[in-house]
């Protein structure tokens, strides 16, 4: 029977391994059978305090086995989760309310004051330290007729992107496109039923989403990395030695550093099987490191914006690559079209010729929360078909495909960039330094891709120190979106139409 939402995956799981260990929280853990129970619970409770379906509930927790079954919860009560990041200023997090206007707010007593006075009128807090678990008596059939209720084109969760305006995007993902993606994945990479993930992207990603999906279809072990551990490379190897950890699923930020450090030379990962790398681009000299130190290991380079579920391409590593060669994203997934545009809105045929990458199919999002004028600004009709209703997504990425027939990423032709695994609207960094702020009377914010910095270009009456900067805009955005360099003009340069020349601002930093 074909399956409608992922809660089927996860029934049959449990059946299966009901005593193996579904979560490591430090020295904490849950068991399959303890993480259902823990989830029917909440999930009862959400239905008999808001009696909802088919809503978006937010998530307001740091990674925890609190969090995951709190996502858990909301799915099985036959809604939809959207986890906020708790190190996210309270205003940002005030207008991602007050867009999503989320049902409730899944929370604790240690994180539920940090936003409490952002909170809009008439959405309630549900603060797992005051639930009484052992009142709660929950009624199977209620939640399974809830499930039942759904089809599989219902959304799963929200996941939140910067957005020019200063507001983020939700952008709303599916049970359907999951299915697709994942059951791929392992038809592909040959997953099995006892992978261990080293997790360590926020709950903000859709990387943490797909690694929910592991552990609910195939019984996955999730290891939860403390955020804190960013910084201590050495702690995390170790850990992925303690918990035999298979597959891990980063962004390139933390390998690199780790290359840079040469930590593999002093520890081995003998479990390690499979590593998947995306959300930003890998230099292929910090990546050759790790391939050639481990050498049992399969590397993919994945990619997919996040309004695809989860990526669109895909590139095995099973080649030698030079130091200076981009390291290709591949070709596409298994149900998905890759489209590369030119500027007239025809198919690139030539190899070498530079496009922007277009996707079609079932991966695609649903658009944006509560916001039709951008969904209907990035989810176009196809134009090389005239004949029927066919979405495309315009994915803003500029991309050749080479001698090899591999699909090339090139760079942006916005202002949109992946930093830290993050996708960051440069325009919403401007528009709170500018507009909201007012920190200055005209600003430029650019992207150095090779230093991975971002670098205001400014006018203003006075000369601002950079802790000056960072201490403002660290009240309104989170710190991977605070510029670290500053340059104080007299003038900005401006092109022949009067505007701002950010092309030649970014080529300073990019040359």
């Amino acid at each position: 029977m074909i399956k409608i939402n992922l809660i089927e995956y996860f029934e049959g799981t449990v059946k299966k391994y009901a005593d193996k260990v579904a979560v490591w929280d430090k020295e904490r853990h849950v068991t399959f059978a303890g993480l259902k129970n823990y989830s029917k619970a909440l999930a009862w409770k959400i239905v008999q305090d808001k009696g909802i379906i088919k809503k978006p509930i937010a998530v307001y927790l740091n990674k925890s086995i609190e969090s995951v079954y709190a996502d858990m919860a909301i799915i099985y009560s036959g809604n939809f989760y959207m986890n906020l990041d708790v190190k996210t200023p309270a205003e940002r997090i005030k207008n991602i309310l007050e867009l999503i206007q989320p049902a409730a707010i899944i929370s604790n007593s240690q994180f539920e004051k940090n936003i409490k006075d952002v909170i809009p009128a008439g959405i309630d807090v549900i603060n797992l330290d005051s639930v009484i678990w052992e009142d709660i008596e929950c009624d199977d059939k209620t939640l399974l007729r809830r499930l039942e209720a759904l089809i599989d084109t219902d959304p799963l969760c929200i996941i939140n992107t910067s957005g020019s305006t200063g507001t983020p995007k939700g952008v709303v993902l599916n049970h359907r496109s999951f299915f697709d993606f994942t059951e791929w994945a392992q038809e592909e990479f040959g997953f099995t039923d006892y992978e261990v993930i080293g997790s360590l992207s926020p709950l903000v990603f859709d990387i943490y989403s797909y690694e929910l999906c592991l552990l609910m279809s195939r019984g996955s072990t999730m290891v939860l990395i403390p955020d804190n551990l960013s910084a201590f490379p050495v702690t995390i190897l170790k850990l992925l030695q303690e918990k035999k950890v298979s597959f891990i699923f980063w962004v390139p930020t933390i390998m690199v550093n780790i290359a840079n450090m040469d930590l593999l030379s002093q520890m081995q990962l003998p479990d390690l099987k499979l590593c998947w790398f995306a959300g930003e681009v890998f230099p292929t000299k910090q990546f050759n490191y790790w391939h050639h130190k481990l050498p049992h290991v399969l590397f993919a380079n994945l990619y997919g914006p996040i309004e695809i579920t989860l990526d669109c391409t895909y590139f095995k590593v099973e080649r030698e690559l030079k130091d200076e060669e981009p390291i290709p994203i591949g070709f596409p997934c298994r149900n998905t079209d890759i489209l590369i545009l030119n500027e007239n809105n025809q198919q690139v045929s030539e190899k070498q010729k530079e496009g922007e990458l277009c996707v079609r199919g079932t991966s695609l999002a649903m658009g944006y929360y509560n916001n039709p004028e951008k969904t209907a600004a990035a989810f176009v009709q196809n134009p090389l078909n005239k004949a029927y209703p066919e979405i495309i997504y315009r994915t803003g990425d500029i991309v050749f495909i080479n001698e090899l027939g591999e699909i090339v990423f090139k760079g942006r032709k916005d202002s949109l960039v992946k930093h830290l695994g993050y996708r960051i609207e440069l325009g919403e960094i401007e528009h709170v330094i500018i507009n909201k702020l007012k920190l200055v009377k005209n600003g430029c914010v650019v992207y150095s891709f090779a230093r991975k910095e971002i670098t205001l270009f400014y006018e203003a009456e006075k000369e601002l120190t950079a802790a000056e900067f960072r201490l403002a805009i660290g009240k309104e955005l989170p710190k991977y979106m605070i510029p670290t360099v500053y340059h104080c003009l007299e003038q900005l340069k401006r092109n022949t139409n009067g505007k701002i020349d950010r092309l030649y601002y970014s080529k300073q930093v990019n040359d």
